[in-house]
């Protein structure tokens, strides 16, 4: 099928992802997560991303109780032809069971949740296998040594991190290459226009290690997308304030509103253009619950920002203390 999408190396590696990913966190069991989609109202939308070349889903063990996975593998298994037609990711260190170790990244939990991971996906292994966050309880080199034991059973063919500070993603990534293990080629990090303390160490750590970054959150949860307003007025049924809206956050969607306006395209197509724009980002990770999420996201690719444009963007941001790893 004809379309615009473009496609790239996530980071120094050598596989190939659409520049926009689809985050599968939005379908699930409405009864375990109010707000999911069911399986026959997420299959048309998943099928219009892949109409318009997206090849890059990414899900975790934890979305929707595991039903997140159940439902991505089925509907990737029926849209594409072959499993090499699309990257698969998922994600491990959330609790999974009541049990003490049905959680973080030892390697008891690492080598049992991929193999319950890929009962659910239906599918014999992952392309992108991401440690969700860090886990201070776990020796790094017992993470990363377990990590590279599922590589080397050809249960994932790539490792990626989630939300770390700079020091703990370059003490794992340190760990790895002094043993000669797998290292993480992807960052999974929340970036958008509200969210920019990773631009501090994190994002240039990615950049000087061949990492590529993945941001989750691109639209700040629809605050950039214009979905809710200073006095809390919601626009949609499924818009989630995060609880951390700020005044200078609504002063920043204040201005992509402005700069789409000018444009003649969506707030979602400009927040999504300037993420487009960073040269550490490869493939941000959209959330959709309708096609024109996908389609705005999509369209993000054609729209290309002038410095202007990016400075005025960039001028409302006001800094916070830390990176927000929720």
């Amino acid at each position: 099928m004809e379309h615009d999408m473009e496609y790239r190396r996530l980071g120094s590696s050598g596989l190939m992802v659409s520049r926009i990913g689809l985050g599968m966190m939005s379908y699930g069991d409405p009864g375990n997560q109010q707000w999911g989609l069911r399986e026959d109202e997420a299959e048309p939308i998943v099928r219009h991303a892949a109409d318009a070349g997206i090849i890059f889903f990414d899900t975790a063990d934890m979305y929707s109780g595991g039903v997140s996975e159940q439902i991505t593998g089925r509907l990737l298994r029926k849209l594409f032809p072959r499993r090499d037609d699309y990257v698969l990711a998922t994600k491990v260190y959330y609790p999974t069971g009541p049990g003490p170790n049905d959680r973080g990244l030892s390697r008891k939990h690492i080598l049992a949740a991929i193999d319950t991971s890929l009962t659910r996906l239906g599918t014999d292994y992952v392309d992108l296998y991401q440690v969700h966050r860090y886990d201070d309880q776990t020796p790094a080199e017992e993470t990363m040594t377990a990590l590279h034991d599922v590589v080397q059973a050809g249960k994932a063919r790539y490792i990626g991190a989630s939300a770390m500070y700079a020091w703990q993603f370059a003490k794992t990534q340190h760990i790895a290459a002094a043993a000669g293990l797998t290292r993480f080629s992807a960052m999974q990090n929340r970036y958008n226009l509200v969210n920019r303390e990773d631009e501090r160490e994190l994002i240039p750590l990615c950049r000087d290690l061949g990492v590529g970054v993945v941001p989750y959150s691109p639209l700040a949860r629809g605050l950039l997308a214009g979905t809710r307003e200073r006095d809390g007025t919601r626009h949609t049924r499924r818009a989630r304030t995060d609880g951390g809206d700020r005044p200078a956050d609504f002063d920043v969607a204040e201005t992509v509103r402005a700069v789409a306006a000018e444009r003649g395209v969506s707030p979602a197509q400009i927040a999504l253009a300037w993420l487009l724009s960073r040269n550490a980002v490869t493939a941000p990770l959209i959330g959709a619950t309708s096609k024109q999420h996908v389609d705005d996201a999509v369209g993000a690719l054609a729209v290309r920002l002038d410095q202007d444009e990016i400075a005025r963007l960039e001028a409302p941001y006001l800094p916070r203390l830390h990176s927000d790893f929720s």
